[in-house]
């Protein structure tokens, strides 16, 4: 059975950073892609950041700059995406989701980022 299983939220200042990482336990055949989602309270959730398996990687407008999304994927059952997110900002604020593309989505259960003084 897959788990993705995110770590590294927390409480960071304005301009603070935190470094995201989602681990995709089991046996994922041929991810195509990976990425991070966020919701912040009373909104849409939004794709962050995605990487694809040939490298390219894409950006929200809002995050383009900020965030570096990088993985490591050795086989089918070792999978992992990082959201470096740097010069954080109050709507940064938000649960953040990471996904994994293959035959189906997988998500993960979500971690809670918050950027406040």
């Amino acid at each position: 059975q897959v788990q993705m299983v995110e770590s590294g939220g927390g409480l960071v200042q304005p301009g603070g950073s935190l470094r995201l990482s989602c681990a995709a336990s089991g046996s994922i055949f041929r991810i195509g892609a990976m990425g991070w989602y966020r919701q912040a309270p009373g909104k849409e959730r939004e794709l962050v950041a995605g990487i694809i398996s040939g490298g390219n990687t894409n950006y929200a407008d809002s995050v383009k700059g900020r965030f570096t999304i990088s993985n490591i994927s050795r086989d089918n059952t070792r999978n992992t995406v990082y959201l470096q997110m740097d010069s954080l900002k109050p709507e940064d604020t938000a649960v953040y989701y990471c996904y994994a593309d293959a035959r189906m989505t997988y998500w993960g259960k979500g971690t809670l980022v918050t950027v406040s003084s």
